[in-house]
């Protein structure tokens, strides 16, 4: 089972705790990060993130993150046709990176496009790909094992 995480979900340990809400999905995010590694689950990652991941200017973030995106086992550059689908994911309401990762997310036809952005759940909602909170990515994935 492939999954394609959003930038914004991956920060989640960084975010402020306070929050039941992020520190749930927090969670979440850690058990994912362990199945991860005990490759219950394949990650997915693009030239998309990796350029994401540079242009951020917390270097904890972007390190962690960087070693994290080395995890991937299967990789989608960026191409003619992903930038495409991109302005056409632009057009229907979903902001420019956002949509530059939904279009590799569906090019490579990864299972789950994780995030934990509810705008961009919610606009993905019509797509054939399946995205998710992370949160509901842990009960779903729980209850099919």
């Amino acid at each position: 089972m492939g999954y394609y995480t959003h930038k914004r979900k991956d920060n989640r340990p960084f975010d402020d705790q306070i929050q039941k809400k992020i520190a749930l999905e927090t969670e979440a995010v850690k058990l994912i990060f362990q199945m991860i590694e005990e490759k219950s689950i394949i990650l997915v990652s693009s030239e998309a993130l990796e350029l994401e991941n540079r242009k951020n200017p917390y270097l904890l973030q972007k390190l962690t993150m960087s070693r994290y995106l080395q995890k991937a086992t299967l990789y989608q550059s960026l191409n003619l046709a992903i930038k495409d689908r991109a302005n056409e994911l632009t057009q229907q309401g979903i902001k420019q990176f956002d949509a530059y990762h939904v279009a590799c997310a569906e090019m490579i036809q990864t299972d789950y496009f994780l995030t934990c952005d509810k705008r961009l759940i919610s606009r993905c909602q019509n797509l054939s790909l399946k995205t998710l909170n992370p949160v509901k990515f842990i009960l779903e994935v729980c209850d099919e094992n």
